[in-house]
């Protein structure tokens, strides 16, 4: 077999490259969602008061048998671009924010331990935020800044 670099190889053969199909943010949380709900009654391990670490060492922050464990043993997104079950990376990958890792994982919101179904009931709501509340956090809002306005014109 004869060793040939990318470029030069297209010039003797038609070499396609294929496109990795990239899973959405809703798909890949419903996909972790999935993979903890199959085992409900697991029992998985938080990561240990993530709000008092600091930003490199948050990144770093993992456990054996957590959340992440559970996302990161799926072939499917690992292949899709999970690196590890480091935190950061699983911030990186679902697009989640710090409040929303905080709230998922962290010990201090669930305690040491929490089941599968309860974690996986969490990225739920993170894959399907219920924009039926948020339209009417914005109405209220909305009407707290008009109402004086009104008042002042029709007094």
């Amino acid at each position: 077999m004869e060793y040939r670099e990318f470029d030069k190889l297209r010039d003797v053969a038609d070499v396609r490259v294929a496109a990795r199909p990239v899973l959405t943010r809703r798909e890949r949380l419903e996909r972790w969602a999935t993979l903890l709900e199959q085992d409900p009654a697991r029992r998985l391990r938080s990561l240990g008061e993530i709000e008092t670490k600091t930003a490199a060492e948050r990144v770093q922050m993992r456990s054996p048998d957590s959340p992440l464990t559970v996302a990161f043993e799926d072939k499917i997104l690992r292949a899709d671009g999970l690196a590890s079950d480091r935190l950061g990376d699983a911030i990186d990958y679902f697009e989640m924010t710090d409040d929303d890792a905080h709230r998922l994982l962290c010990s201090c919101m669930n305690g040491w331990t929490m089941s599968a179904g309860k974690v996986a009931r969490g990225v739920r709501n993170l894959a399907n935020p219920d924009t039926r509340l948020q339209s009417a956090a914005w109405v209220v809002a909305g009407a707290f800044l008009v109402t004086p306005v009104l008042m002042l014109f029709f007094g």
